[in-house]
């Protein structure tokens, strides 16, 4: 799944303010601010999945998607089934029954996501899958960033940090086996290192999902991999900011933080820190807003039965393998963020200069201009 910014995302993406996920929180987003008066042309559903691992749902996407829909008209019915599978298709049966125009899916994982469209489809009311595509499921459109592209940066940049040190030995710390964007991080990862892991210029030592994206489990299973590596380690690919905190809990237990790049994603106010700090090499920055803007762009052509509309929103594709399909698709575009670049992410509103730019990171804000 490599297809670039579509021409309509670029255009979006020129008109749109950037903001923030993962652990951060923003004024900006608070769905007080939403403009008034939707509602007039109907409620769109959206389900999202959970806040144990990423504050992202609750703090962005929702207020996000609820101003951007009620901007067109459209009431916004956000519900969160907070990991429970279960509840995700009662949160679904519920929107449903009361009839909602479309329906947007950031899914727990496939089964459920694609339990879900099928009913939808059954009474006619269109789904979207927003942030995870549902293999096997049947949504006829999906909203994300390139997850390929994701992985090609974490991997570029570790190859890089390490490319004076032949036959250094890395270790990967993978999300969760049952979420489609975690497999793509890791394809992108391995079309970058895996040349490398061949022809011996870097060294896998091991690479591990980490089920349910838990931080506490990944950093369980990082120092594991460390001990029976005999304490040795060069370079970590962390899938995600969180994942890279618990990596670098370890790696400062064992007096290697700062010394072994570790990479991450999600630009939280967290993982941005480890990165003025230096324990963390890199992170990934994936400006929500656009995605949320996106979707229900999206969400308001299907909502108005405009399929021409939708699809020249969708101009990329997805493949699911596991259907068998090609899914239409807009796909945005991250960037790597390494400490040169943190001030990118203030400057565009993803984080606060307030929250990010205090305590030992307050010095590094100040040297690198951010206020």
């Amino acid at each position: 799944m490599r297809p670039g910014l579509t021409a309509a995302a670029l255009a979006m993406s020129g008109l749109l303010a950037l903001t923030a996920c993962g652990s951060n929180s923003s004024s900006d987003t608070d769905s007080s601010n939403a403009p008034s008066g939707g509602g007039g042309n109907g409620t769109v559903g959206v389900i999202l999945p959970e806040t144990a691992t990423s504050a992202r749902w609750e703090s962005f996407d929702k207020p996000m998607l609820q101003t951007a829909l009620r901007a067109a008209g459209f009431d916004a019915d956000v519900q969160n089934a907070q990991g429970d599978v279960q509840k995700f298709s009662t949160l679904a049966d519920g929107m449903i029954a009361k009839g909602v125009k479309v329906l947007l899916i950031a899914s727990i994982n496939s089964e459920v996501g694609g339990a879900v469209a099928a009913k939808a489809k059954k009474a006619g009311i269109p789904t979207i899958d927003y942030d995870r595509l549902n293999l096997g499921g049947s949504s006829d459109y999906y909203v994300s960033f390139d997850n390929v592209k994701v992985g090609e940066l974490q991997g570029t940049a570790l190859a890089g940090a390490l490319k004076d040190k032949p036959g250094a030995e890395v270790v990967e710390i993978e999300g969760a086996p049952t979420d489609n964007n975690a497999t793509l991080f890791h394809q992108g990862q391995e079309n970058i290192l895996k040349p490398l892991y061949d022809s011996g210029a870097l060294k896998l030592v091991r690479s591990q999902a980490i089920d349910g994206w838990d931080n506490q489990k990944g950093g369980n299973t990082f120092e594991q991999i460390l001990t029976g590596n005999g304490g040795k380690v060069d370079g970590v690919v962390a899938a995600n900011d969180g994942l890279a905190g618990a990596v670098i809990t370890v790696l400062k237990k064992n007096g290697l933080n700062g010394r072994v790049p570790v990479t991450g994603q999600d630009a939280t106010t967290d993982g941005l820190k480890a990165v003025l700090r230096g324990d963390q090499f890199m992170t990934v920055f994936k400006p929500i807003r656009d995605e949320a803007e996106q979707a229900a762009k999206l969400a308001v052509a299907l909502a108005k039965g405009d399929t021409a509309a939708a699809d020249a929103l969708a101009q990329g594709v997805s493949q699911d393998p596991k259907g068998k399909r090609d899914v239409k698709s807009i796909l945005l575009q991250p960037q790597t963020i390494i400490r040169a670049d943190v001030k990118k992410v203030t400057d565009a509103g993803f984080v606060k200069p307030s929250d990010l730019c205090s305590g030992d990171v307050k010095a590094a804000c100040a040297e690198l201009g951010i206020s």
